[in-house]
């Protein structure tokens, strides 16, 4: 739980606090539903690029699995050899080049680009998938469609990103955590208010193996409430393998299937990624959780590896992203990477036909 959340727990059990944020949670979606008009008169204008668009995104903040969805979207159509690029933000990265460009050379620190864009780098190395980083996404279109010749563009998390034009709108539900609370910020975590989720086109059921039959379906009917024609898919997050960062070495999952370890992340869901070691067999003894993007430091990775006493650290990908670049200075023991892949359970030829109708291919 961050610092955030817990403040906001406290005030939700005051009178004063509670009424503090649901008028701050008004205005907040007062000035949303101002943004969506003055885009749908065209007073704030969008950019149509010469490409089409896959918008991947979510309404709350964090914690639906875009990035494996991301991935998948860029190895679906790259299996067909279609020309993919990524445009991202790069959330919480350091000011450089207006458009910072990741490929199969050496990135730059993921400081300069971003945790997940960093991430996605490594995850598509050797797949041709141009990633470009830029808070203007229609330039970051521009210099894919220029100099990758690209001609599908996928927008990572922009559901609210509405100054770029879009062709397919690929929304992602949590089971776990559907709406946010149910409000939208602060005093929820809705990023705009469930009405919106009439733009999706696709809407995407995460970690929909972790709740009941009966859950799913309830949320499904909930979600027709809003959005009576898209279709709805189910997906889980699955363990891929361990990856041991030293080496390079891909491991089976059974390779720590029994012992004793310890995990840490700084994820939106941590639970999500907690529940995953326990499925593969993986006992943490202790566990750390950090706040969404934490940049650790050499003396964070020191103290969980003195608290560790010689048992083996398990993290994610994103989190090893943000290890300093000296971190085996503080790590004695072994350190191993659990990479995740999302599989998509109910809706895969959905998903196929959709991705490739767009770019005008056949199944």
């Amino acid at each position: 739980m961050t610092d955030w959340t817990r403040t906001r727990e406290r005030w939700r059990r005051r009178t004063l606090g509670c009424a503090a944020l649901t008028a701050a949670s008004w205005v907040y979606g007062g000035v949303m539903a101002l943004r969506r008009w003055l885009y749908e008169v065209r007073v704030l204008k969008s950019r149509r690029l010469p490409a089409k668009v896959i918008c991947i995104g979510n309404l709350t903040t964090g914690g639906t699995g875009k990035t494996p969805a991301v991935l998948l979207a860029a190895h679906t159509l790259r299996k067909r050899n279609l020309t993919v690029a990524i445009l991202s933000r790069g959330y919480g990265r350091s000011r450089g080049t207006p458009v910072a460009t990741l490929l199969d050379d050496e990135p730059p620190p993921w400081t300069e680009c971003g945790d997940e864009p960093w991430m996605m780098r490594h995850a598509l190395v050797g797949q041709k998938v141009p990633i470009l980083v830029s808070a203007d996404r229609a330039k970051a279109g521009e210099q894919a469609i220029t100099y990758y010749h690209s001609r599908l563009l996928i927008l990572d998390d922009g559901f609210q990103h509405l100054k770029l034009q879009r062709d397919l709108d690929i929304v992602l539900v949590n089971a776990n955590d559907p709406f946010g609370g149910g409000a939208v910020l602060p005093l929820g975590n809705l990023r705009e208010p469930l009405s919106s989720l009439s733009r999706a086109h696709l809407i995407m059921i995460t970690h929909s193996d972790a709740v009941s039959a009966e859950s799913l379906d309830a949320l499904k009917e909930k979600l027709r409430r809003y959005n009576a024609s898209a279709p709805i898919l189910e997906a889980a997050h699955k363990p891929d393998f361990l990856l041991d960062p030293r080496t390079g070495k891909r491991h089976r999952l059974t390779h720590l299937e029994g012992k004793k370890t310890v995990s840490f992340c700084g994820l939106g869901d941590p639970g999500s990624f907690e529940a995953l070691l326990e499925s593969i067999g993986i006992s943490a003894v202790q566990r750390w959780r950090y706040p969404d993007h934490y940049p650790y430091t050499l003396d964070d990775v020191a103290s969980i590896d003195r608290i560790a006493d010689g048992l083996p650290i398990v993290t994610t990908l994103k989190d090893f992203t943000r290890l300093p670049v000296d971190w085996q200075k503080a790590v004695r023991g072994e350190l191993y990477v659990l990479s995740i892949k999302l599989d998509i359970i109910k809706g895969r030829n959905i998903w196929i036909d959709s991705l490739l109708k767009l770019a005008g291919e056949n199944a």
